[in-house]
């Protein structure tokens, strides 16, 4: 089998670099290859609504099933890429079949980090994956009274409030003092530890999980949580959301560039081998507009990705220059966030009163780097371009109080 493009990945960055292929005047031959069992869907529902019951599995689809047909788009799902060599353009997939190719694009994404811990990689330990996974753990919500949620990145506090909000009692277990205090600041991760509480969360932070064990049938979801210094905690439901492993292993097969355990690529997602790319999560791609390559885990920054390395295959001059940012659904509250995501000097939170406020994160020379938002829209999108054109963060007195 010969393809134009070839496509190796099912999340937003996969679908976007077919469709943009095709919206460039690209033509021939393009497959898309998915180890996933369903056709790319919207991930970001499956620690919120989707979780709470609120939402179906259909109503995470991207695109209509008709799309792939429609758009000349060949899509290969429960396969896997196991060989790609990048001087021969060819891949071998897992189910037998061998595609050469003129362009790739690596769209492989993540898989949760594993909790390097005793019992933490057991099947009754969850772990949101995918839609399979987040099946798994709804239903295992339905009979569940309580939970313990180790992690407070954005995935585990989402994830805790949905579980508090269908009424279990729900503790999250972090080492971080406060949840995102080290992306964040502290300022924003008392505000978040706030929101946890007001939804019933129990939040025991600066502890560290020493194992997870069953508390009878090993097969069975009760579990013992033991931390450091701690009365073990039990729950009937544990969920380890403890960041992202980029799935990098095709791309170093390739040898093709890899810095911080993702591929390397340019703003128009090139890699260093002739005919390659790479977008969203395993993407280590260079922001024009930031002049600096960027570590990203947003999900509208994987499909703005996968938007330009399916436009640069098909001959379009496209690159990557927007400022990154993503929204957080906690229960019913919403943080928005836009920032380059690599480090800041200083932060200032800016009260709004009835519950809103803003936080400016600054570099040492007062530029800004960064904004998170809640219920400040006004301040977001003032944000992102002070951000982009790298002018200062706005001063206390001049901001105004909603």
């Amino acid at each position: 089998m010969h393809a134009e493009l070839l496509v190796v990945g099912g999340g937003p960055a996969a679908l976007a670099a077919a469709t943009s292929y095709r919206d460039h005047g690209g033509e021939g031959a393009v497959v898309l290859v998915s180890d996933d069992t369903a056709p790319p869907y919207f991930r970001p529902p499956l620690s919120k609504d989707y979780l709470r019951g609120e939402s179906e599995a259909g109503d995470t689809e991207l695109t209509p099933a008709t799309t792939y047909t429609d758009r000349g788009i060949t899509l290969l799902l429960r396969q896997m890429v196991t060989t790609l060599h990048g001087e021969e353009r060819a891949a071998q997939l897992s189910g037998g079949a061998r595609i050469t190719y003129k362009a790739c694009v690596l769209a492989t994404g993540s898989a949760p980090k594993p909790l390097p811990v005793p019992g933490a990689d057991a099947p009754a330990v969850a772990m949101l994956r995918s839609l399979d996974s987040a099946k798994e753990l709804r239903s295992a919500a339905l009979t569940a009274r309580s939970a313990v949620v180790v992690g407070s990145g954005f995935i585990g506090c989402e994830a805790a409030a949905s579980l508090a909000r269908r009424g279990l009692d729900v503790t999250v277990v972090s080492t971080e003092d406060l949840p995102q205090e080290k992306r964040l600041g502290a300022d924003a991760g008392r505000r978040i530890a706030g929101w946890l509480a007001e939804d019933g969360v129990t939040l025991v932070g600066g502890a560290q999980v020493e194992a997870i064990e069953p508390l009878g049938d090993p097969d069975e979801r009760p579990r013992r949580v033991r931390v450091s210094g701690r009365a073990p905690l039990e729950a009937d439901l544990v969920l380890v959301a403890g960041g992202i492993d980029p799935h990098v292993t095709l791309a170093r097969a390739t040898g093709a560039r890899v810095e911080q355990d993702r591929v390397v690529v340019d703003e128009h997602m090139r890699t260093s081998l002739p005919g390659l790319y790479a977008a969203g999560d395993v993407a280590y791609a260079r922001n024009a507009t930031a002049g600096r390559h960027l570590v990203v885990e947003h999900w509208g920054e994987a499909e703005a990705m996968g938007t330009v390395a399916g436009g640069v295959a098909a001959g379009a001059d496209l690159r990557w220059d927007a400022v990154p940012g993503f929204w957080t659904e906690i229960g019913d509250r919403t943080l928005k966030y836009a920032a380059w995501g690599d480090g800041y000097d200083h932060d200032r939170l800016v009260d709004h009163g009835d519950g809103a406020f803003t936080v400016w994160y600054a570099d040492e020379q007062g530029r800004a780097v960064g904004v998170a938002t809640h219920r400040a829209d006004e301040d977001y999108e003032r944000g992102e371009q002070l951000v982009a054109a790298g002018e200062p963060v706005p001063d206390v007195a001049t901001v105004t109080e909603e």
